[in-house]
């Protein structure tokens, strides 16, 4: 078993013992938040932010650390990294530092970024062996969720359930597009990027209702088009007009996503590529 399948199948145990992690020093209702991070952590923080500002709790907004141009007033910026080392998010982390209170959720103790922030939130059970972000990630979703609210108790039982679900056949498919609406458009984004990861797999990734607008040109028999929220009927209809097969969650996104993981292993797999450690990716991005 790889470590990459084996940190994916920790999924809910790692989830249960988040649910026992302090979320004081996370922002209270009211506040207006912002979410830093890269690749992952970006896509993680966008749904994190949509969803709280969905439900009320404060304006909340996610940006890409190398593309922050933002100069809004906020009450608090949250940067999420595994590693906490990473090149593109430090210095940020320091300039934020010295504009509003920052807190750095990582899996890392002692790394460069709890340096850098007044307020740390370590997951360090939930830390990783592969390159390949999955459980980290999840976690630290699980624990943002329920910083805002959100009833996330059974979230343990649904990834359980996640585990056993039949996966499609990696040799039936090329191609797979991930849609969503809402927080679960950060999710799609996080899905897509872990195929391309760990399988090398031609993955996109869409807002729903934008599907139609110009991609939905390239798919066909040999796609899969996952959709991490409910289509409208029209949606569905034009999908099945391409002869594309389509997935469409009834669990919780975020366990869904625990099935997106478990495709991706095995597309390595079917491929003969090690999932753990991929071409031309690393832990963490440095520049030295």
């Amino acid at each position: 078993m790889s470590h990459t399948q084996a940190e994916v199948e920790s999924q809910p145990e790692m989830w249960t013992r988040t649910l026992a992690v302090p979320y004081a020093d996370l922002p209270r209702a009211g506040l207006n938040v912002l979410g830093v991070g890269c690749g992952t952590s970006f896509y993680i923080l966008d749904a994190y932010a949509r969803r709280r500002q969905s439900l009320g709790r404060g304006r909340t907004r996610a940006t890409i650390a190398t593309e922050f141009a933002d100069e809004d007033p906020y009450d608090m910026a949250i940067l999420l990294s595994r590693s906490g080392t990473t090149s593109d998010l430090l210095p940020l982390a320091e300039q934020l530092s010295e504009r509003m209170t920052t807190v750095a959720i990582t899996g890392t103790p002692g790394s460069p970024i709890t340096e850098l922030t007044h307020r740390q939130v370590l997951l360090d059970f939930a830390d990783e062996r592969s390159v390949v972000q999955t459980r980290f990630a999840t976690s630290a979703l699980t624990l943002l969720r329920a910083s805002i609210g959100e009833d996330v108790s059974g979230l343990p039982a649904e990834a359980e359930h996640a585990l056993q679900e039949p996966l499609p056949d990696p040799a039936d498919f090329d191609h797979v597009v991930f849609l969503g609406t809402g927080w679960t458009l950060g999710l799609a984004e996080e899905a897509a990027l872990k195929c391309r990861e760990a399988a090398k797999l031609w993955t996109e990734s869409y807002a729903t209702l934008e599907y139609r607008h110009g991609p939905i040109a390239c798919a066909g028999p040999r796609s899969l088009v996952w959709s991490l929220a409910p289509l409208p009927e029209d949606v569905v209809e034009a999908i099945a007009g391409t002869g594309a097969t389509l997935r469409v969650a009834t669990a919780d996104p975020q366990a869904e996503l625990v099935v997106v993981h478990r495709l991706a292993v095995d597309f390595a797999r079917h491929r003969g590529l090690n999932c753990d450690s991929p071409d031309h990716l690393s832990r963490s991005v440095v520049t030295r």
